[in-house]
């Protein structure tokens, strides 16, 4: 689950030096980080979509990411999917010391359990009924803004961590959004249940969070 994957809701201090290079703007109206290669449009580009775990399109880290696709050919566009909030990760999760005494153990497994708390209110707000419509704002309009790179792809290709993660399978899958959100797919008298064409020619995931076979066997475009 999100919360035991600390790295998806607090960020990691960057690499000495390293700053990113892309910008902040806004597609279809919500915020996104575009990193773009350093020859383009010059040279041709493929559109990969990134979607981030809990810390969001803010995070420095996502950022970096983000620019090292940029760096091998991509042009990438990174959404805020959270609607300017991103997980709470405002309370120090450290270790509990072998030495540490009764009360301080006390406090620290308090502090754990009210993040715990803090990012299940946090995943109730944030889910596919509010996520995929800004998604698909931003898919849209990105195909516009981009066409050439599109194009030069033949579609457009995405890859998620963590929370983003499982929404680039519902990005490659062939059922309607509804069916993500808890209703049942429509069916078809004549051809069953109703399809649609994916979102995405092709991508990949890393440690997908409340991903479950459902979402897996719809899966149509090609995967990593």
């Amino acid at each position: 689950i999100l919360s035991s994957q600390e790295h998806c809701t607090t960020d990691r201090p960057t690499s000495s030096g390293e700053k990113p290079t892309g910008d902040l703007t806004k597609l279809g109206g919500v915020e996104c980080y575009i990193a773009k290669p350093a020859d383009y449009p010059h040279s041709p580009s493929k559109l990969l979509l990134m979607l981030t775990g809990g810390t969001g399109v803010k995070s420095t880290n996502n950022q970096l990411q983000a620019d090292k696709y940029a760096s091998e050919g991509y042009l990438v566009v990174m959404p805020d999917q959270f609607d300017n909030d991103p997980a709470p990760n405002t309370v120090d999760m450290t270790e509990i010391p072998k030495e540490a005494s009764w009360l301080e153990s006390v406090k620290l497994r308090t502090a754990e359990g009210i993040k715990s708390f803090m990012i299940d209110m946090w995943l109730a707000r944030h889910t596919p009924e509010k996520v995929l419509p800004l998604l698909h704002k931003v898919v849209e309009s990105a195909r516009e803004e981009y066409a050439d790179a599109v194009a030069n792809g033949g579609g457009m290709y995405g890859i998620g961590y963590c929370f983003g993660a499982k929404y680039i399978l519902m990005l490659a899958s062939e059922l309607p959004d509804t069916v993500a959100w808890g209703q049942e797919a429509q069916k078809d008298v004549e051809q069953g249940t109703v399809k649609k064409e994916p979102v995405l020619r092709a991508g990949a995931v890393a440690h997908p969070t409340m991903t479950y076979k459902e979402d897996l066997e719809a899966v149509k475009s090609p995967v990593y």
